[in-house]
């Protein structure tokens, strides 16, 4: 019930709009790595030690505290799962997304598109904003939707708590730059080992969402998904892409790098219509997946 609470408190109200917890640990951990940075692998360890089990600590207290108040515990508890998911708010930007490049706001959809992507916007066309958008979509239905889930049905709130924040880490200290690539090693490594188990479950899930399609999901995961820098993210994307009958990757920039993302999938190339379908094959993976934890949890119980 904790598990279903969270959720459709995400899919009814979105990220909270004031107070967000995600966002207050974000900024305690933009200001810790400012004040401890240094150009080496041991100070990153600590820096993720001490964000991501500062986080599990205090939740778990928090719940400890709670013991006697079973009402109040489950509130809290419902509060963290909610606080972590990201679904509602990832469908609307995508809508908004989608409604922009089909009026011909090119301009607009570039100034949307950081609140969903992290390439630069600034020289891409309709169609490559609609190729970002989509691969965001399925790499934040990972992040954002399956693998808060999976934690939490794992350990509860203090382990989703953890999890959110690792991820956190690795928005912030997780990439390929030259100021991260001894200090964020742990921040990344760490994310890619929690998200390990939720991205293959969450593959499946996008495999059984893709109905007509589950043959061209399951082929594209199978040779295409370990394709990707990523360990988890090629899975989601490879399995949108042949859900989707579409070929995604290529070209993108970050900042002054230039990445060349392998193919993904077989198919046309991604165009602003696919937004749309994109975000409900999203919306029904995260169904699909929060249905098939509340069974199993259920009938452990």
């Amino acid at each position: 019930m904790l598990l279903i609470g969270g959720f459709a408190a995400d899919q009814l109200l979105g990220d909270p709009r004031r107070f967000h917890p995600v966002a207050g640990l974000g900024r305690v951990a933009n200001a810790l790595e400012q004040s401890i940075w240094a150009d080496d692998r041991r100070t990153g360890v600590a820096y993720a030690t001490a964000v991501v089990g500062g986080a599990a600590i205090a939740t778990s207290a928090a719940c400890a505290m709670l013991r006697g108040r079973p009402r109040a515990r489950a509130l809290f508890e419902v509060a963290v799962l909610w606080s972590s998911l990201a679904g509602r708010s990832l469908q609307r930007v995508a809508h908004a997304m989608s409604d922009t490049l089909a009026s011909g706001d090119v301009a607009a959809a570039r100034r949307l598109a950081p609140s969903l992507v992290g390439r630069d916007p600034s020289a891409l066309d309709e169609n490559e904003l609609a190729r970002a958008t989509i691969e965001s979509v399925a790499e934040n239905t990972g992040d954002g939707v399956i693998a808060p889930l999976f934690w939490f049905a794992v350990g509860g709130a203090p382990a989703v708590a953890a999890y959110r924040a690792a991820n956190t880490l690795d928005s912030i200290a997780g990439h390929r730059s030259e100021r991260y690539l001894r200090f964020g090693w742990a921040s990344a490594r760490l994310d890619d080992l929690l998200n390990y188990v939720p991205a293959r479950l969450g593959a499946i899930a996008v495999v059984m969402a893709a109905r007509r399609n589950a043959a061209g999901a399951l082929r594209a995961v199978l040779t295409d998904g370990c394709r990707h820098p990523s360990p988890n993210a090629g899975l989601y994307e490879a399995s949108f892409a042949g859900a989707l009958g579409l070929t995604l990757g290529g070209v993108n920039r970050y900042g002054d790098v230039l990445e060349r993302r392998p193919e993904l999938g077989n198919g046309a190339q991604p165009r602003t219509p696919d937004i749309r379908r994109a975000a409900r094959l999203s919306s029904l993976t995260s169904l699909l997946f929060v249905g098939a934890l509340a069974l199993i949890l259920w009938r452990r119980a």
